[in-house]
């Protein structure tokens, strides 16, 4: 496959987002050992899920076994310019563009084993309540890294982690959330693939996106013609200056089929056969009859 090469005078830069999958596991098996306050040792947390631990050990497993597309939010390849402002003095007339990040959803199954059934369930209240309060496991501003090699952010600036000042940034960000996507069956043969006896088990949804690479090129210049006003002489009698129809004046017959109707409607034509036994309302008053 031979991708489509980039016209004269555009220079495209590396790709940006392709380590996030790795920094959203990180990030996920820090968040569980920073909220561990209490006297025992933390938990051990391995991805390995054939590990045998030691007597007494308690083991965290945690494995993403499962990545998709999330159609929700995914919109089309097209290039537009990118929300990055550069400053003129080091744009030299450069105009930069992207294509709309790859929004996936990142699936994990986080297993329990402790030596005592209640030490793991335990373990399993603890992780509930402490991703439950992981409202975003990644936060922080989005990193755009130029065809000349320099990252900056949204603004401009050298990019850092944690800026003195964030306002008016684009920030990147990874929500989490507990789901229910894998049924005993399926988490029975998951466990009997990789050799390991069954343990408890929950399913999270990460939800993060790829950014692709930028592209740098001169401006595109798009003239229009302004169009030419419309006479009103030139328009219909019977329409308006926005396109509407005029309404029509009520003719001073009366309609043949039924001559109870309103003046305004006693010019249009009738569709299908005239109504019979109808009599119109009398409103005369009985002073006058």
């Amino acid at each position: 496959m031979v991708g489509r090469p980039l016209p004269d005078g555009f220079a495209a830069g590396p790709m940006q987002g392709f380590g996030i999958i790795g920094e959203v596991t990180e990030a996920l098996h820090r968040f569980i050992l920073d909220g561990w306050s209490f006297d025992t040792p933390p938990p051990r947390i391995e991805e390995d899920l054939s590990f045998v631990p030691k007597d007494r050990e308690e083991v965290l497993y945690t494995y993403m076994y499962r990545i998709a597309q999330n159609t929700s939010l995914m919109n089309s390849k097209q290039w537009r310019p990118a929300k990055v402002t550069i400053n003129s003095d080091r744009q030299d007339g450069q105009i930069y563009y992207e294509r709309a990040p790859l929004y996936l959803n990142l699936f994990y199954l986080v297993g329990f084993h402790s030596k005592f059934r209640s030490d793991t369930e335990r373990l399993m209240g603890y992780m509930l309540l402490r991703l439950h309060d992981a409202t975003h496991l990644v936060y922080r501003p989005r990193k755009y890294t130029l065809p000349s090699g320099d990252q900056v952010d949204s603004l401009g600036r050298p990019w850092q982690a944690e800026p003195d000042d964030d306002e008016n940034l684009i920030m990147e960000k990874v929500a989490l959330s507990l789901v229910d996507d894998l049924t005993i069956g399926d988490a029975i043969n998951f466990y009997t693939i990789h050799e390991a006896p069954y343990r408890p088990y929950l399913t999270y949804r990460a939800m993060c996106s790829l950014e692709g690479y930028l592209v740098s090129g001169q401006g595109t210049t798009v003239r229009v013609t302004r169009t030419e006003a419309m006479d009103s002489q030139e328009r219909p009698a019977h329409e308006r200056s926005n396109g509407r129809l005029r309404p029509s004046e009520p003719s001073s017959g009366l309609h043949p089929s039924n001559p109870g109707l309103h003046p305004s409607t006693r010019n249009r034509t009738l569709i299908g056969p005239p109504g019979h036994n109808i009599r119109p309302l009398d409103t005369t008053d009985d002073s006058e009859e």
